[in-house]
This record gives C-alpha cells, structure tokens and sequence, in this order.
C-alpha cells in the first residue's frame, strides 16, 4: 500500500511539472508571437513611408579614432585553453593593483567603461572586456555557447590570465547578470561588487510575471527569442532602432553631445554593426528563459550572496527595469 502512495505521489508531482512547465513555454512563446505581430506592423509602416530606405544599412568599415585613444588604455587579447575563444579587453593602470574588471550590457561593448576607465586607473588595474560575443572577441555561431555558466566560466578564466585571483567587479545589464552569477559561484574572487541597472537573477522572471507593467517594459526579452527577425528589425533603417536606444529620451543617454558624441555614437555602430555582432549580442536573451528552466529543474539553487565581508552595490535608473528591483534584490544579498 505504501508503495502504491509513493508512486501516485510521484505520479502527481510529475504531472504538476509537466503542465507547469507547458504553462511557462506557452505564456513565453505567446507573448513572442505577440511581439512579433507588433514588430511585423512596425515593418509594414516603415515600408509604406520610406520603402527604399527600409532595408538600407551600412556595415561601418573603420573604427572611429575615439576607439584607438591611447589614454584609455592598451588594447590586449587573451585566448582561454579551456573554451579556445579569444577576448578582447582594454586595460589601464599599473600591473599589481586591485584589479577592476568591468562587464558591459546590451547593445554596448567595451567603450561604455571609457569614462571610468581614466577615473579608477590610478587606484587599479582597470579592465573593460567585450564579453563572448561582442566587439572584438570571439563569436560562438550556436546560441547554446551563450550558457550563463559559459559567461560565468569566462570571467573566471579572465581573472587568472590577468594574474588575480580576486577582482572588484563592476557589471551594467547584462554585464551585472554575470556579476551577480559570478559572485554567487565564486564569492571568493570578489572584493567588492558593483551592479547597474540589473536585479538579483533570482527575482526577475517571478517578479515580471506577476507585474503586467514589469512584463510590458520587458517585452524584449521575448521578441529577441525569434530567430532572426530581431536582427532585422535592429538593422533596418541604417540602424534605427539601436541609435534610439543611445539617444531617445526614454532610453538614451542624458547630455548627449558630453556624455555621448557623435563619434561615440559611430563607435556603437561600428561595433555592432559588424557581421554576426547583433545575433552574438542577443543570444543572450535566446537563454534567459532556458535558464529559469534548468534551474527549476535541478531544484532550488543556492542564490544569496553570504560572504559577510563583501560589499554590494546596486543602482537603477533604466526605464526598462522598475525601481521595485532595487529592494526586492537586497533580499538575495545577505551582507
């Protein structure tokens, strides 16, 4: 009779995943079909009123002279034994002091760090790296490359080559997700760590689904899970889409023309604009949603930050994430 329970228990538990499990990938896969019926209309009215220009961009050739300004640092290259891809990274400040390591986010690469850059190089070693991906570094052809635990390893190994074997790290969007991650697997290796505009990986996928509005400012998500067609949509109009997020006033950068020049803004669309450098930065997002998955799969994961002596840092001001962030992720850093 015991055993009988124990297999309709675990009968039932199954069941209760399995339609869980369906319930998630039909809310995701809904919500894309959604965002791409939205973005198909985008496609037809910029058709209707410049259908010449529509499907017109410009792979930029030559990088922009701010790319190779000496004060920023030293361009250097680093192939990993372990995955056997090459990074690129810009370093500045003297070998042997703390090392800060900056992670960029989407749609960006190392240039985003120029400004602290030549603001810590005194006190560190300061290090901006184009994650795997982006910029200068590899580009791994299958999304599968683009595992939260591959991002995680690389910084790793990054560290090591450096010669370190603790950093300050500093993360923005997605740099931060890896941050956050990396000081969780790694707590040892972080002094101190800095997140901008990205919440606790623990928090985000609950939270957006129960916040409608939380959902809707995150739609991206969910339309870069479409094969190719956000490439498109990106690159259309010479880059329209990307150079709106630089500089429309909901998502673009503030004092345009100090903070980001017309040179700085080249930058991003060189960078970007290479073949194969828009699907290597959204194959990011193409495994957000594999990830909640697995870890729902493979049972409650440890996710607090516990090393007592670690200090924390988290900001937002993005229109893209909500400020509620800011506190529901302190709960996964017990400091």
């Amino acid at each position: 009779m015991a055993r009988v329970l124990h297999n309709l228990l675990l009968f039932v538990t199954r069941l209760a995943l399995r339609i869980r499990l369906v319930g998630y990938w039909s809310l995701v896969y809904g919500y894309c079909a959604l965002c791409a019926a939205v973005a198909l209309l985008k496609l037809w009215w910029s058709v209707v009123l410049r259908p010449t220009a529509t499907f017109q961009w410009v792979v930029r050739e030559t990088p922009p002279a701010c790319l190779n300004d000496t004060s920023l640092g030293t361009h250097c290259y680093v192939r990993i034994k372990e995955s056997g891809l090459r990074f690129h990274y810009v370093a500045a400040g003297e070998r042997g002091k703390p090392l800060m390591l900056f992670l960029h986010g989407f749609p960006e690469f190392w240039f985003s760090w120029r400004y602290q850059l030549r603001e810590f190089k005194s006190e560190f070693r300061v290090v901006a790296v184009d994650m795997r991906g982006y910029g200068e570094s590899d580009l791994p052809l299958s999304t599968e490359n683009y595992s939260f635990d591959y991002l995680v390893t690389d910084v790793k190994d990054i560290v090591e080559y450096l010669g370190y074997n603790r950093c300050c790290l500093v993360g923005h969007d997605w740099g931060g997700t890896i941050a956050w991650l990396f000081a969780i697997h790694y707590p040892e290796m972080v002094t101190k760590l800095i997140v901008l505009n990205c919440p606790h990986p623990s928090v985000f996928t609950d939270y957006a689904l129960r916040h409608p509005s939380q959902l809707l400012k995150s739609s991206h998500f969910f339309f870069f899970q479409l094969p190719r067609f956000p490439e498109l949509m990106l690159s259309i109009n010479d880059f329209k889409a990307l150079k709106a997020l630089f500089t429309s006033r909901n998502t673009g950068i503030g004092r345009k023309g100090r903070w980001l020049t017309a040179e700085d803004l080249e930058a991003y669309l060189y960078a970007l604009s290479q073949p194969g450098a828009l699907t290597g930065a959204l194959n990011y997002y193409r495994n957000v949603f594999r990830w909640e998955v697995h870890s729902c799969q493979c049972g409650n994961r440890e996710m607090d930050i516990k090393k007592p002596e670690k200090q924390i840092v988290f900001t937002i001001r993005d229109n893209g994430v909500g400020n509620s962030f800011a506190v529901i992720s302190g709960r996964g850093c017990m400091t």
